[in-house]
This record gives structure tokens, C-alpha cells and sequence, in this order.
């Protein structure tokens, strides 16, 4: 009976197996590609825009060092000088003690005009104030004897300073100075002339006479004197 029972099974056995095959092979395929990894090609992608940067500058290669020159030491600067304003000519004629401070200034400050000595040469030009002169600084024979004649008497009533005119002839043209006296003496003022010979202070003289010979011998003008004397 085992015998036969054995023969028998084998065959169906046998038959079971291979059916079975059959059917658990297609499924361990499916499931062994279904656990396979999928392999996917990944194509190298495009770099991604940058933002642009900004430009720096090159950098340069590192020169010869320049040589520093050390700093200059001023001197200490001295603070703006304040232009007082010019006195005028009361407050200064205030401050002169004698006709030496009119002499100084007449020699350092007065100047001749022969703009207007050209204009009026053997007339008589419209007269100047004192203080007119005295803010030009410049005049001519007239301005300058009026300009000494009121100075002279407010420094030192006791000069009598004064007008003179010296009459030449045959021209007609006469020439003004200042006169005034000081220890008794006769001195002159002539400032407003062209002619060296008798600018200046001249003096002491006694007498009018003697100031006629010195203009007969040294003033330019060629012609005949034909007076000299004081204006009222």
C-alpha cells in the first residue's frame, strides 16, 4: 500500500510544483521590479541668474611710497590792523603846538595841483576853505596862503599871520604867500608854487623889503617886481 501510495503521490506531487512555479515565479518578478531602484538621467541644469554685484576697482599693485613732506611752520599771524578814520582838520590844527607842526605837515602832506595851477596861471582861482585844502591835500599859491594864514592864527594868535601879494610886471601875474611874525621877526609860507627856488619857509626877515629883493633874485618869473605887499 505505501508502495503504491508512494509510485502515485510523486507524479502529483511533482505536478503541484511545477504548477505552483508557474504561478509564484511571474509574482516574484513583479515584485522584485517593483523594489528596483528607478534610475533617472538628471541633466546638468543652467546656473541660475546672479544679481550683478558692484563693480569694485581694481586693486593696484602698491607703488613707491611717496615721501611726506613735513609740515611748514608759519609764523603767528598778526591781527588785521584797524584803518582809524582821518582826523579832520580842526582836531588836528587842536593838536600843533607851533608853525614848525604846519611846516611838517606842508612838506610831508601838501602837494602842488598844477592841473589847476594851468587852469587859472595869472588869475585868481575861486578860493578854498581851509578844511577844503586840508582834505584835498593840494592847491595852488592862493590855497596854500589861506590855508597857513587861518592855520598859523588858530595855533598862536600872536603869530599875525597874513596875506601878501607880490605884484610883477609887465605880465600881470601875481603870486600869493602867507606871512607871519615870530621873535620879532618876519617869516614867509610859500607852498603853492611850481618853482623850487622859493617853496618853502623862509626867514627871518625885518621888513617886506628885504622878502621883494629875495623875489627879484630868485624867483623864476623873469619881469619887474613892482610891489609886494600885505592883503586885508
Amino acid at each position: 500500500m505505501k508502495e503504491i501510495f508512494s509510485k502515485s503521490f510523486f507524479p502529483v506531487r511533482l505536478i503541484a510544483i511545477v504548477r505552483l512555479n508557474k504561478i509564484v515565479f511571474p509574482v516574484c518578478l513583479l515584485v522584485l521590479f517593483a523594489c528596483a531602484k528607478s534610475q533617472v538621467e538628471i541633466y546638468p541644469g543652467r546656473p541660475s541668474p546672479e544679481r550683478p554685484s558692484a563693480k569694485t576697482p581694481p586693486v593696484e599693485s602698491p607703488a613707491e611710497p611717496v615721501p611726506v613732506t613735513p609740515p611748514v611752520k608759519l609764523p603767528p599771524m598778526e591781527p588785521p590792523r584797524i584803518k582809524l578814520s582821518m582826523k579832520t582838520y580842526s582836531e588836528t590844527v587842536s593838536e600843533w603846538k607851533s608853525y614848525q607842526d604846519l611846516v611838517r605837515w606842508m612838506e610831508k602832506e601838501f602837494s602842488f595841483d598844477a592841473e589847476r595851477f594851468n587852469k587859472f596861471e595869472g588869475t585868481l582861482p575861486p578860493p578854498r576853505t581851509p578844511e577844503e585844502t586840508f582834505r584835498l591835500r593840494s592847491g595852488i599859491y592862493f590855497d596854500a596862503a589861506l590855508f597857513a594864514k587861518e592855520t598859523l592864527n588858530r595855533i598862536n594868535p600872536s603869530y599875525k599871520a597874513k596875506l601878501v601879494v607880490v605884484i610883477i610886471r609887465p605880465y600881470g601875474a601875481n603870486h600869493y604867500f602867507c606871512s607871519f611874525q615870530n621873535a620879532g621877526n618876519i617869516f614867509i609860507m610859500d607852498y603853492g608854487t611850481p618853482y623850487r627856488e622859493t617853496t618853502g619857509t623862509h626867514g627871518p626877515y625885518k621888513s617886506l623889503a628885504e622878502v621883494k629883493k629875495v623875489y627879484e633874485n630868485y624867483f623864476p618869473v623873469k619881469g619887474r617886481i613892482e610891489a609886494i605887499s600885505y592883503l586885508p
